[in-house]
């Protein structure tokens, strides 16, 4: 029988990296180092292929997946454009995205220890998501 912690956190996960590609996808266009550029697009495709991952696994349990909450996703977005709108810049936009990794990365860790009868398996997509965040922060941080 399958752990109901293992599709909670395959859920999340799902959850967490619907939201960081969209996030990614919203700034990709306004970034002027080809670097910088080129870490996001090599960060946001390594999250595609978590996501497909996680899909994979989900239909197996019959599961959906989960959305990122509406609310969380609109602010995200709103932000972004505010200070986008206010200085347009990659400083701007790493600063963005580090705060947006850092919050996945406590999340997730949250989520981990919450769900923490879930298989190996799922712990491990979780923290290989975890580590994809944290290597994008420590890339971008020359940008800040």
């Amino acid at each position: 029988m399958i752990e109901p912690d293992t599709i909670k956190l395959l859920r999340e996960c799902d959850a967490g990296i619907k939201m960081g590609t969209a996030s990614i996808g919203d700034v990709l266009d306004y970034v002027y180092d080809e670097t910088f550029r080129k870490y996001l697009a090599d960060c946001k495709n390594e999250h595609e292929k978590l996501k497909e991952e996680i899909q994979f696994l989900l239909e197996t349990y019959h599961d959906d997946g989960k959305e990122p909450n509406p609310m969380a996703k609109s602010m995200s977005w709103l932000k972004t454009n505010m200070k986008l709108t206010m200085n347009e810049s990659d400083k701007t936009i790493a600063g963005l995205m580090t705060d947006g990794c850092n919050m996945g990365v406590k999340s997730l860790n949250q989520y981990l220890n919450q769900y923490e009868a879930a298989d190996e398996k799922t712990k491990d997509i979780a923290k290989r998501l975890i580590n994809l965040e944290e290597k994008l922060v420590v890339d971008i941080r020359r940008f800040l």
